[in-house]
């Protein structure tokens, strides 16, 4: 167990420093001229707009008490809180069926596999708890937030 929080937490610490060299690089502090933004515009109703705003920090803070379970050795929350907030289960709660008509087929789609990829997670992280071996569950919840990443890359809203 003690082995297993040891590998979580070094992964999770390089993921920050990957992160943080992304996000350094992208944003040099002017010493060279600012990247263009070549994102998608996509508009969509004001309080929709709030509302699909509110449903992606809460995706965030899920993804971080996914990590914080993890790290306890506790799957079986990490796998509850992957599906009902993030899963294919969460796409009625976050009323999916309504945003997607304003969203573009590209954003639909990176959308639909960030939810199906964390009820995969949600399965991997859940065959751990038998198995030992966080490493298909890791995989599984990198394909997640790579989808995030994919989407908030392509797309922004106005």
């Amino acid at each position: 167990m003690k082995k297993t929080k040891i590998i979580l937490s070094t992964v999770l610490a390089l993921c920050g420093i990957v992160i943080f060299k992304i996000a350094t690089a992208q944003h040099d502090h002017g010493h060279r001229a600012p990247p263009t933004d070549n994102r998608v515009t996509v508009e969509f109703p004001p309080a929709m707009k709030e509302h699909t705003l509110a449903n992606m920090r809460d995706h965030l803070l899920a993804i971080a008490q996914i990590q914080e379970a993890m790290a306890d050795g506790q799957y079986d929350k990490a796998a509850q809180i992957a599906e009902l907030r993030l899963g294919q289960t969460a796409l009625k709660a976050h009323g999916a069926h309504e945003n997607a008509k304003f969203m573009p087929k590209g954003m639909q789609d990176v959308g639909t596999q960030m939810h199906r990829n964390a009820s995969k997670f949600a399965i991997e992280v859940q065959n751990t708890g038998a198995t030992g071996d966080l490493k298909p569950a890791l995989l599984a919840l990198s394909k997640t937030t790579q989808a995030c990443v994919a989407c908030h890359a392509g797309y922004k809203l106005k």
